[in-house]
């Protein structure tokens, strides 16, 4: 019965998280599209474009901002499931859209690749409380517009922080939570001041966690700066840094221990005899500089370049017990003329790196269309390298390197871009991207005789035609997409390096907006070809390693609506619903018996960590000018934790809720202050969003070890955000 009545309030109320697209202040059309400048508009998905997407204003990001990471913030949006390695969203967290991976996610911060260059995956511990200097996000489901950086085989999140404020401000905010969950956040901005403005943050983020010792102790800093001395040309300079220490929880949490209620154990560090090690952490530190410069060459002719470099340097620190010298490349020591040939060991293993390169944007408008050609290059150098710091033997503390591998990848892209109006209501789109990739890697951790130098081409073609007339809009799009294996697929082996991946992504969609109403409904097929997928099969170094599928698909349909049913009631969702499917399977299993492998068929079979529906709810009851309170309600359907859709490698279905209200007040001598209290699940259920799975054949039989990552249970947090004009 639970489950029916959350499926009939998602379809009575038509589902949408849009909730601020039926309000009196409400982004009714992209007007931070159309006033972005070149770099943004050139990867940003408009009105008249034919691709699926959501967007966010600054109001609503600030709304959601009390502390967690980016992913919870866009917790609500369609297709969207979140996961925190700590349990309360801060420190390392993830998210999966139409059930692909942060890897197949494209994200830009102003137009600037985020994705990291070898993992492919995005790391927003690194940039703690970046949240609040976004001026706007698209997310963009699908292949969509991505032109720089790795491709889209899911979703694109486009992160803008371009749009300043035009009157000078100062903001204090501080929110205080449940496990020790703290932060702090001081912003600034001069407003524009003949031609010059300066805006600025200041932050901290720390907290114990929900699981034992997952800890974060995270800093970071913003800094945007523009000169235009006239309306033809603008520079813009941001640098922006964060320095992040997180104990860590990426073991998960065994299913013994879970079925016994122990939903908080840690297993990480507990190598070390007596209490466990305390400094397994991970230590990172990121800075980004960019730099923009835009001319407006004619009336209808713009041109943008950027300049760019994200330099990363850090470290995870781990306890190593009865361990072979041998293995660290040192000479055992010898006692009475034995050697000892093992030890404990505290390792460290290192990610020094640096990321450049140049984006260029040409738009040119004129009689009712609109080119795009842009052109991107970077250059990615990175070294990998391990560190023996300390041997239970001899006591001695030393830096030994015992690895030292380096990357470097290369790339390039150029695309252009036309868009034409045909006749009144009709527009025309089309997109043709040629990205270039040369990739090369001496040796792993694991493998340092394996070396991969690869060159890749590919054509990614996007084709569409979108339909507007009296609040209505209706498109279709095809898209291809391509994009390289990561660092971790190329260790297969030397005689089985994994092929590209491919994918032909169709959209259709249409959608109503009035005053008082929004809804869409959008059609998505998503076919890949060769996608790379765990089936369990071990590599050269007897390592999982992800393996090419032939055929493998995403089909659904995403619905959306929100309803303005008064001046202080509105309420809406979202639901998806779809089919996940990989066609002629290998699973891959080890042999403990017998030695090697088995392998078991499966001719059509569901894509792990894909689940069949997910809904989202939300009703808002302003009772007044400067009160609100908001119900979030979210239903996730099962998800299967490999490909084999077996119900004992699978994550429970779960429904949350969350209840945030706030209070605006103006106080004499400080400004606005709002006050925000938030409640995250209210009925305090037991839910694990993320998790693995291996088996083995011992014994005779099957044996199956799972591991979750359980969220935590009721938990609160309470805000005060003061800012003053």
């Amino acid at each position: 019965m639970k489950k029916l009545f959350i499926v009939l309030v998602a379809l009575i109320n038509q589902v949408s998280f849009a909730q601020e697209l039926v309000r009196k202040d409400s982004i009714q059309s992209d007007s931070f599209y159309t006033l972005s400048p070149v770099s943004i508009r050139a990867i940003r998905a408009g009105e008249n474009s034919p691709f699926t997407r959501t967007n966010l204003s600054k109001k609503q990001i600030q709304l959601a901002n009390q502390g967690a990471d980016l992913p919870f913030i866009l917790n609500n949006t369609p297709s969207l499931v979140v996961n925190s390695d700590a349990g309360n969203g801060i420190g390392y967290t993830g998210m999966r859209i139409r059930g692909t991976d942060a890897t197949r996610i494209n994200i830009t911060l102003n137009g600037i690749p985020f994705n990291d260059a070898e993992s492919q995956g995005t790391f927003f511990v690194n940039l703690p409380d970046f949240s609040s200097s976004a001026s706007s996000i698209q997310i963009q489901r699908g292949v969509g517009t991505s032109s720089n950086g790795t491709g889209a085989f899911g979703a694109s999140v486009n992160i803008s922080t371009v749009e300043t404020e035009k009157e000078k401000y100062l903001a204090f905010n501080n929110s205080i939570g449940s496990f020790g969950s703290r932060k702090h956040t001081l912003q600034f901005g001069t407003g524009q001041h003949k031609g010059f403005y300066l805006s600025g943050r200041l932050s901290s983020i720390v907290s114990d966690g929900f699981i034992d010792r997952a800890s974060s102790n995270l800093r970071s800093f913003y800094v945007g700066a523009g000169y235009s001395k006239d309306s033809n040309s603008i520079l813009r300079l941001y640098i922006f840094s964060g320095k992040e220490k997180t104990y860590q929880a990426w073991y998960g949490i065994r299913e013994s221990d879970l079925l016994q209620g122990n939903r908080t154990i840690n297993y990480a560090g507990t190598e070390a005899p007596g209490l466990p090690y305390e400094n397994e952490t991970d230590n990172y530190h990121q800075t980004h500089y960019q730099l923009f410069w835009e001319k407006n060459i004619k009336k209808n002719t713009h041109f943008s370049t950027a300049l760019f470099l994200t330099r990363g340097k850090g470290y995870y620190e781990q306890y190593k017990a009865n361990e072979r010298f041998t293995k660290y490349g040192l000479t055992p020591p010898t006692l009475n003329g034995v050697a000892i040939e093992r030890s404990d060991f505290i390792r460290q293993l290192w990610l020094d790196n640096y990321f450049f390169g140049n984006n260029s944007t040409l738009q040119i408008e004129k009689n009712n269309t609109e080119w795009t050609i842009g052109t991107t290059l970077s250059q990615y150098q990175g070294d990998h390298y391990g560190k023996v710091i300390w041997s239970s033997i001899n006591r001695t503390n030393y830096q030994h390197t015992w690895y030292n591998n380096k990357a470097t990848k290369l790339e390039g892209a150029l695309y252009v871009k036309q868009q034409t109006k045909v006749q009144e209501n009709f527009y025309l789109y089309y997109d043709l991207q040629v990205r270039t990739i040369h990739y090369r890697i001496n040796g792993f951790r694991n493998n340092p005789s394996l070396f991969v130098d690869n060159n890749y081409i590919f054509f990614n073609p996007k084709f569409g035609i979108t339909y507007r007339k009296d609040g209505w809009r209706a498109y279709a799009s095809f898209s291809s997409g391509a994009k390289e294996p990561n660092r971790d697929d190329f260790e297969a082996g030397i005689t089985t390096q994994p092929l590209p991946e491919k994918l032909n992504d169709l959209e259709l969609g249409i959608e109503k907006k009035t005053k008082k109403f929004t809804t869409a409904i959008t059609l998505y097929d998503m076919r890949y070809k060769n996608q790379l997928i765990l089936t369990g099969k071990i590599n050269d170094v007897g390592a999982y390693t992800r393996t090419n599928v032939p055929i493998s698909q995403r089909l659904g349909i995403e619905l959306e609506a929100a309803f303005s049913i008064n001046k202080w009631l509105t309420t809406g969702g979202n639901m998806s619903l779809s089919r996940n499917t990989v066609k002629n399977l290998e699973e891959y299993m080890d042999d403990y018996d017998n030695g090697g492998q088995l392998k078991k068929m499966y001719d059509r079979s569901t894509l792990a960590f894909s689940p069949a529906t997910v809904l989202n709810h939300f009703i808002t009851i302003a009772s007044a000018k400067r009160i609100e309170a908001s119900l979030f309600s979210r239903y996730v359907s099962r998800q299967f934790m490999d490909n084999t859709a077996n119900l004992h490698r699978s994550l429970d279905p779960f429904f949350v809720q969350d209840l945030r209200v706030h209070y605006l007040l103006a106080v004499k001598g400080l400004g606005k202050v709002t006050l925000v209290a938030q409640v995250n699940n209210i009925s305090n259920t037991k839910y694990e969003p993320n998790g693995y799975t291996f088996s083995y054949f011992v014994g005779g039989a099957i044996e199956t070890e799972n591991y979750f990552f359980p969220m935590a249970g009721r938990n609160f947090l309470f805000s005060i955000n003061i800012k003053r004009q």
